[in-house]
Order: C-alpha cells, then structure tokens, then sequence
C-alpha cells in the first residue's frame, strides 16, 4: 500500500494575492491565446487600415517604434533585438502548445529562408510553455532557422505600451522596418502568402531609399 502524503500549503504574505492576480490580469489583456479575436487600429489613428484578416498596415509617417526587447534565447543565449536595427524584422509570438502556431510554422520557416538574402530577419518571442524544452523541440521539429527569445510568464510582451500595436494574439506577428518602427501587425496565423504580402511594401521602401 502507498501512503499518500499532502504538503502542507504556504502561507502568502499579505499582497502576495493581489500581485499574482494583478499580474495575471495584466498578461490577459494583452494576449488573447490562440484567438482570432478582432482588434482594431490602436491609438485612434485613422491614417492606420486594418485590412480583412486582421492585418494592419502602417503607414512610414505614422509608425510606433518596437519596444527595446531582450533576454535569453529558448537555446540559453543572449539577444537583443536592437541588435537587428537597420534591417526588417520579421517578430512572430508563438507557443508550442498553440495549434495555429504549428499551423503557420512551415510558412515562416519557407519565407525566412527565401527572404534571407534580401537581410530579412526572423525572431521569435515563445511565450507561456514553461518548459524551453517544448519550444526546441518545436523548432527541430518545423526546421526553424531563426531564434526566439523565452517569455513564458508574458513579461516582454507587456512591454509594449498601452494602445501601440502590439501582439495581442497568440500567434501574431510584427514587420518591423529598418528604422525600428512597426510596419504591420498580423493577429492571426499567416498562409506564406499574407506574410510576404506584409513583408513586400517594406522591402520596397528600402530598396527605394537605398537607390536614392
């Protein structure tokens, strides 16, 4: 016969409670798991179109700039997404628990490697799998070529401020232009086509300032 054994449960300091639940309440406004739930143009620009899927597209004289993010990669590295200033960023949040993310993986795998050479550059924000180990099995499993930072609690992407576009869907993604200001803003899980759809313009607006 196995005894069964009950630990006795901790007592929380006063606030404990309430810091935990603020915390959590906080992460929930900002990411909507696995949802295709609508959002629309934040900060009341009405210059900003939200197009059908919602995908937004920012215009170069009204874009917010990417908050200054970095931590540990899920492989234990250092990054520092300043470090990708003066290129396009492709930023995708994704989860390995997250159906729609492993739905799109291939397509954000075949775009980063066909746009490679153009100095497009892909990273990935992992949030809420508690385990790195999930996020790398992911990423061998889908073939990812690029590195995403570990955020499982949220705190990166509560970075973002009140009212910018940020990622408040699990999956979502950001086009970041060379200057480090976000171009468009995918809630939802995206066909190879809408990504290079939202990666196109970008690409052309530097190719036209490096003819210049």
């Amino acid at each position: 016969m196995i005894e069964s054994r009950v630990s006795p449960r901790r007592r929380r300091r006063p606030g404990q409670a309430l810091r935990t639940g603020a915390a959590v309440l906080s992460l929930a406004a900002v990411l909507t798991a696995c949802s295709g739930a609508s959002a629309g143009p934040s900060g009341g620009n009405s210059n900003i179109v939200q197009g059908t899927g919602q995908i937004t597209h920012v215009p170069a004289g009204e874009r917010q700039p990417l908050p200054d993010l970095s931590g540990e990669t899920t492989e234990g590295e250092e990054l520092d997404l300043a470090d990708y200033r003066g290129g396009i960023l492709v930023l995708n949040v994704w989860g390995s628990w997250c159906a729609p993310c492993r739905a799109e993986a291939p397509n954000l795998v075949t775009v980063a490697e066909d746009l490679a050479e153009d100095g497009v550059q892909f990273v990935g924000i992992n949030t809420r799998d508690l385990d790195a180990a999930n996020a790398r099995s992911f990423d061998e499993r889908f073939g990812v070529p690029y590195p995403s930072l570990y955020d499982p609690s949220g705190k990166l992407l509560l970075q973002f401020p009140k009212g910018s576009l940020n990622p408040q869907a699990i999956p979502s993604t950001l086009v970041v232009d060379p200057e480090g200001n976000i171009a468009a803003r995918a809630l939802k899980p995206l066909t190879e086509e809408e990504l290079r759809s939202a990666i196109e313009p970008v690409l052309a607006e530097a190719a036209g300032t490096t003819e210049k």
